[in-house]
């Protein structure tokens, strides 16, 4: 009790910093960051614009063409599909991938990864003629969750959850882009695949107070699936605890739920964009650096106090960080870790922009 009620002070005092910064008006994002912020994104997309081949795509994938075409389809500069082939390409390229059960991908191991970044593109194009492709997409991946029809009842732990589509075991990964995709093409908070869905975000968080698996720690953050971990240990990680936490908010989890405030202080304790915190090798990096600004402007404070007391501006950091990063040809790529195809600078440069068009908005989920 004493634990839970310490954390609470913690979060109560880091929102009322967040409140004063706000009140005081101090800009959100530094002004000569923000500038340069937005030139990365026009070099990263100038990158994948040339990068794009006559049918559309990057690396023959519709995963990789959705990210890329989001990066456009977000940024500053707003592009549409009026703006000519280098949006209506790629988005004629995923609706060529339009598959008869409501799926979006050129390959069967990946339907699920596929059609979620495939619906969130398509959902940012605005375009009231893609609402069919999009429903069916919905109900795809609806249908992919673990529940009941599978057999699996209430109290096992994988119910709720959703996998790659043909991997029969579902994960944190696909979950949260499955569920970001609902979200964005707003299926309403009311439907089912919510509540089944935070059965399995409960279980994959080292929450011991909120999730009764065995294996559960303390800490608050959140592994790959539970009890299962690609790194060996059950330890939690960055990408998946930022994944964790922006699932709750979708699901429509209350900011002062224990869950969330336990992820959050797992994020407050292991503040950093040098490393995807917790995984050895930088490894996942760029997917780190790209759900870590999404989770942050879904949480909707413009600093982040750390354990330490130190106040952190997300978006400066993360904005500065990829700025860095940035190769002389506009585009990112995982130099530390290949691992999860991090070594293709399509998919790195996809992941660095839309991680920038998130840093560069002032709105939040």
């Amino acid at each position: 009790m004493m634990k839970t009620c310490i954390k609470l002070f913690s979060f109560l005092a880091c929102m009322l910093a967040a409140d004063v910064g706000l009140a005081e008006g101090a800009p959100v994002m530094d002004p000569a960051l923000r500038e340069k912020a937005g030139r990365a994104v026009d070099a990263g997309l100038h990158y994948l614009r040339l990068q794009q081949t006559e049918q559309g795509d990057y690396s023959n994938s519709v995963g990789i063409t959705a990210l890329a075409l989001r990066g456009f389809l977000e940024s500053h500069r707003g592009y549409n599909e009026g703006d000519g082939a280098f949006i209506t390409r790629p988005v004629n390229f995923i609706l060529n991938h339009v598959n008869d059960d409501g799926s979006i991908s050129e390959t069967n191991q990946n339907r699920s990864y596929n059609t979620a970044v495939a619906v969130v593109a398509l959902a940012a194009t605005n375009n009231p003629a893609y609402d069919e492709i999009i429903r069916n997409a919905q109900n795809f991946l609806k249908g992919l969750q673990v529940d009941t029809d599978e057999g699996y009842s209430s109290d096992h732990k994988y119910y709720g959850g959703i996998g790659y589509g043909s991997d029969e075991r579902p994960d944190m990964s696909n979950a949260y882009l499955a569920l970001e995709a609902l979200a964005k093409s707003k299926v309403a908070r009311d439907d089912p695949v919510w509540e089944k869905a935070l059965y399995f975000m409960t279980r994959s968080q080292n929450n011991s107070e909120t999730n009764n698996q065995e294996w559960a720690g303390t800490d608050g953050g959140f592994i790959y699936a539970p009890g299962f971990s690609p790194h060996g240990v059950l330890d939690s990680y960055g990408g998946m605890t930022h994944a964790g936490l922006i699932t709750l908010l979708f699901a429509g989890v209350d900011k002062m739920d224990p869950r969330v405030q336990a992820a959050y202080d797992w994020i407050r304790d292991n503040y950093t964009l040098e490393e995807n915190p917790g995984a050895p090798d930088k490894q996942g990096l760029f997917f780190y650096y790209n759900v870590f600004a999404k989770s942050m402007l879904a949480f909707g404070e413009p600093t982040v106090t750390d354990t330490s007391g130190v106040s952190h501006n997300w978006r400066n950091d993360i904005a500065a960080k990829l700025i860095s990063l940035q190769l002389e040809d506009g585009s990112w790529v995982n130099q530390d870790s290949p691992r999860w195809w991090e070594g293709n600078p399509h998919l790195c440069t996809a992941r660095a922009v839309i991680a920038l068009d998130q840093a560069l908005r002032t709105d939040s989920l």
